[in-house]
C-alpha cells in the first residue's frame, strides 16, 4: 500500500458532505418511499491540494423505514433488483419489519435502516485504503437515526468496469471483504453490520494511525 507522502493531499483534510434531494411538500408521514442520500468525500478547501484532485469519493446510500405501519416491500422500486433482493432477503414479507433472525443479531434502536448502493474513488485516490475508512465515516454519521447497514456485493457491479467475468468475481470478493473488515457479515447472500458495531470506529483509527506513522517515517 503506498504510504502517505504518496496521496494527493492529507487524507486528514478529507471531509463529507452529505445531500438528500426531495420534494418540498412531502412529509414523514406521507412519503414512505426510501430516502436516497448522497455522500461526497473531498479535500476541504484551506487544505494544500491541486485542484482538478480535491475530490476523493462518492457514495450513494438509500434510507428506508422499517416500522410496522410502512412496509418496504410495498415501497420498493420492482425494477430495481439490488433493493428488491435485499428487501425480500431480510424483512419478514408478512410485515414489512426485520427477519426475526436477523433482529436477534441487532441491538435496539431507531427502526430504520442504511442500504450502502455504490462506493467510487476516483482515481487518484485509490490504493491507499482510505475506502474503508470513509465507509466507516459515513455509516457512523447516520448511526444514531439507525439501527443497521445492509449491502449486496454482486460481480455484476463491477462487470462494466472489468475486462472480463473472472475480474469482476474477484473486485466482488475484495469487496466483501472490505466490508468484512468493517464488521459487516454475510446473511444469507446479503452483508449486514450493527451500526453500533465497534469495528466501525475501531478501523477509522487504525486507518488514522497508519498514516500518523507513515508522516513521522
Amino acid at each position: 500500500m503506498p504510504g502517505r507522502n504518496a496521496l494527493p493531499a492529507n487524507p486528514l483534510s478529507i471531509s463529507l458532505n452529505f445531500s438528500h434531494t426531495r420534494l418540498w411538500w412531502q412529509t414523514d408521514d406521507e412519503d414512505h418511499v426510501p430516502e436516497q442520500w448522497h455522500v461526497s468525500a473531498d479535500v476541504w478547501e484551506f487544505a494544500s491540494c491541486r485542484d482538478d484532485l480535491t475530490h476523493v469519493a462518492d457514495l450513494a446510500l438509500v434510507i428506508a423505514d422499517l416500522r410496522q405501519e410502512v412496509n418496504l416491500l410495498d415501497a420498493i422500486d420492482v425494477d430495481d433488483w439490488a433493493l428488491d433482493f435485499i428487501a425480500e432477503t431480510v424483512l419478514d414479507p408478512k410485515q414489512g419489519m426485520l427477519h426475526p433472525e436477523l433482529d436477534d443479531l441487532i441491538a435496539p434502536g431507531v427502526p430504520r435502516m442504511l442500504i450502502l448502493r455504490d462506493v467510487r474513488l476516483t482515481e487518484a485516490w485509490r490504493g491507499f485504503g482510505l475506502g474503508a475508512g470513509l465507509i466507516a465515516g459515513a455509516l457512523r454519521t447516520f448511526a444514531p437515526g439507525a439501527r443497521l447497514a445492509v449491502c449486496r456485493v454482486s460481480a455484476l457491479d463491477f462487470a462494466h468496469e472489468s475486462p472480463d467475468r473472472i475480474s469482476a468475481e474477484l473486485a466482488s470478493v475484495r469487496a466483501g471483504q472490505l466490508l468484512e473488515r468493517l464488521g459487516f457479515r454475510c446473511w444469507h447472500g446479503v452483508h449486514v453490520v450493527d451500526l453500533r458495531n465497534p469495528s466501525l470506529g475501531q478501523v477509522r483509527s487504525e486507518i488514522i494511525d497508519k498514516l500518523t506513522d507513515d508522516s513521522e517515517s
